[in-house]
């Protein structure tokens, strides 16, 4: 007897019908950044094939993601002024809040989820309230995460997807989201969100480089996968309805480890560090687009996410989205 493998891979139609991981459009999530100056609203340059839109721009946008198949988006606000207190964050009127409702109001069945951080809306560039050493300051930070999570939920929002990485703050958001009446709004946690590399173009893209020092005592350090479990352990436990892992590709590892601990729906943040060494490559002619592109979103897959966040969803889904 011999044992060939490859008899299963003779064709198309044999491959496909033995294939063991599939990306669905369904899954995916695309961000969106917004902006409340119509002169903001242009091309990302360290991100090519994104921009950012004014609030008439990310329903148009919203239009056509839901028109392919990708019914949900992640949204960023980057607002007109800035301040210590990250104060038009909070304003029920601001960028987001905006964004939220004129897409609920165009696309009711659109699931819009609002990226819940400090870092686009602070003049220091960091994601939370600083104290006179120019340390965040956990608790004051989660207190402002609560505030705007609020205004979020009173627009329409379907999911809070907090990004801060401070102690305590799915537990604080679940209880003010309950006790306001707002339970049907899901918490989806960056609940490990390493402190890494990749980050750069988002930073460009938000306008939300820190000012000074840089965010490692707060975010999660690259080494470590132990704790990683541990964070996640905790945001289940404060009522997280999904856990992520931020970033994608250099931490698959971590998300199987997520897959094989919790019940609960595991996302992954395919991040714009991932995205634009990929589209660079790409304009060089050094890889085949689609094929790279379809195989790093499998990868995700394979290691266990249930749902992905990627700058490719738009793109993925024009090829493989509803026929």
């Amino acid at each position: 007897m011999h044992i060939r493998p490859r008899r299963l891979r003779r064709s198309p139609v044999v491959r496909a019908m033995v294939r063991e991981h599939h990306v669905r459009v369904e899954a995916l999530v695309q961000p969106l950044f917004v902006v409340e100056r119509e002169t903001d609203a242009a091309p990302i340059s360290s991100m090519p094939g994104i921009s950012r839109f004014t609030v008439d721009g990310a329903v148009a946008e919203a239009r056509e993601l839901f028109a392919l198949g990708v019914r949900s988006i992640l949204l960023f606000g980057i607002p007109e002024s800035k301040d210590a207190i990250a104060s038009s964050n909070y304003d029920p009127n601001g960028v987001v809040q905006r964004a939220i409702r004129a897409i609920k109001a165009a696309l009711p069945e659109m699931y819009v989820i609002a990226d819940l951080c400090n870092c686009e809306y602070t003049d220091h560039g960091h994601c939370g309230v600083l104290d006179p050493n120019g340390d965040v300051e956990n608790d004051a930070t989660v207190a402002l995460l609560v505030r705007t999570a609020i205004t979020y939920a009173e627009a329409g929002v379907d999911v809070v997807a907090p990004s801060d990485m401070m102690d305590g703050r799915v537990e604080a958001l679940r209880s003010a989201l309950d006790a306001r009446g707002f339970t049907q709004v899901a918490i989806m946690a960056y609940s490990a969100k390493y402190a890494s590399a990749f980050y750069g173009p988002f930073r460009e893209a938000a306008d939300s480089t820190p000012q000074f020092g840089d965010r490692r005592s707060y975010q999660m350090d690259p080494p470590n996968a132990r704790e990683a479990l541990r964070e996640m352990a905790l945001d289940v436990e404060e009522g997280a309805d999904v856990i992520m892992v931020k970033p994608g590709l250099p931490y698959l590892d971590i998300v199987r480890l997520a897959r094989d601990t919790f019940d609960v729906p595991i996302a992954v943040y395919n991040v714009s560090g991932e995205y634009s060494m990929l589209q660079a490559a790409i304009a060089n002619g050094w890889l085949d687009g689609e094929r790279a592109i379809d195989e790093m979103l499998v990868s995700f897959v394979r290691a266990g996410a249930d749902i992905i966040i990627t700058y490719f969803a738009k793109e993925y889904a024009r090829r493989h989205g509803a026929r």
